[in-house]
């Protein structure tokens, strides 16, 4: 993921780009690199190769589970760029399909949900969260 066109290839799957035609037109990129990054990404199992339904001699690149972890990642990349960056909002902008609105901006949240700032943060070893009793989730991540 640490290289420009992998990201790029993630952010268009995100936006609904499934099909190796669509990426090379919307991307700009070379075929042997985007044939190259897309390997690499089913590779990694951030993306799957399944045959399209309606044509089985085309192949449609899906997000696996793995993948779809990266959005709030590339949320918060995006929205990173529009507050620091453009100076513009992107479009389009995604929203919540039950009330139709903007999502909210990504956050750092406690185990109560109450929104953490960077003072309000520090790393703890995992043993000692296991040792004075903490049993929640710990993320592996």
């Amino acid at each position: 993921m640490g290289e420009r066109w992998s990201f790029m290839i993630l952010r268009a799957t995100f936006n609904g780009l499934r099909h190796f035609e669509e990426f090379l037109d919307q991307l700009g990129i070379a075929r042997n690199i985007l044939s190259n990054r897309l390997a690499r990404l089913v590779e990694a199992g951030i993306l799957v190769r399944e045959p399209c339904a309606d044509d089985r001699r085309r192949v449609e690149y899906c997000l696996t589970a793995k993948g779809y972890d990266l959005l709030p990642a590339m949320l918060a990349l995006r929205q990173w760029g529009e507050k620091w960056a453009l100076g513009v909002p992107s479009n389009p902008v995604l929203c919540d399909v039950r009330d139709g609105l903007p999502i909210a901006s990504i956050t750092i949240r406690a185990a109560d949900d109450r929104v953490l700032g960077p003072r309000e943060l520090t790393w703890r070893d995992r043993a000692d969260l296991v040792m004075s009793g903490y049993s929640g989730a710990i993320s592996n991540d």
